[in-house]
């Protein structure tokens, strides 16, 4: 008879080995490289989508500002004249929108207003990711024309 000894055989440790920890970076990595690039092209295309969706909003609160008070904003009064009553608007029966932020655009700037406008009785817009005049794609402006 053979006596045999059972020697416990060393438990593999549950965590992973260097070279699987590199080859899932490497995916990742490979990944973000071309799924990046489509990410960052829709979201620029939705705060342009967003922007046009909020100045629509704003065109609309500044006619039901009209039918209450009138008349629109003047230049000076602007678009906070939606928030909070003018001096000189006895009918005002805001507020148009319900907070400050509606007032800034998708790329934190605030939303202009000039009256008379150029595209119609006022206008209501941004400029855009660049923050000047003019411009394509995401830089382009936007507004209720």
């Amino acid at each position: 008879m053979i006596w045999r000894c059972k020697v416990p055989q060393r438990a593999r440790s549950s965590g992973f080995t260097l070279l699987e920890l590199m080859v899932v970076l490497l995916i990742l990595a490979l990944l973000g490289t071309v799924a990046a690039p489509e990410v960052i092209k829709h979201l620029r295309k939705a705060k342009a989508e967003t922007a046009k969706i909020q100045i629509d909003a704003l065109a609309a609160a500044v006619d039901f500002f009209n039918t209450d008070v009138g008349r629109y904003p003047t230049q000076q009064e602007g678009l906070p004249a939606l928030l909070a009553a003018p001096s000189g608007a006895a009918h005002w029966d805001g507020p148009y929108v319900k907070k400050s932020v509606s007032l800034v655009d998708p790329w934190g700037e605030k939303y202009l207003y000039k009256i008379p406008g150029d595209h119609g009785a006022f206008d209501v817009y941004t400029l855009g990711a660049d923050k000047a005049p003019g411009g394509i794609g995401d830089a382009a402006d936007v507004g209720n024309w």
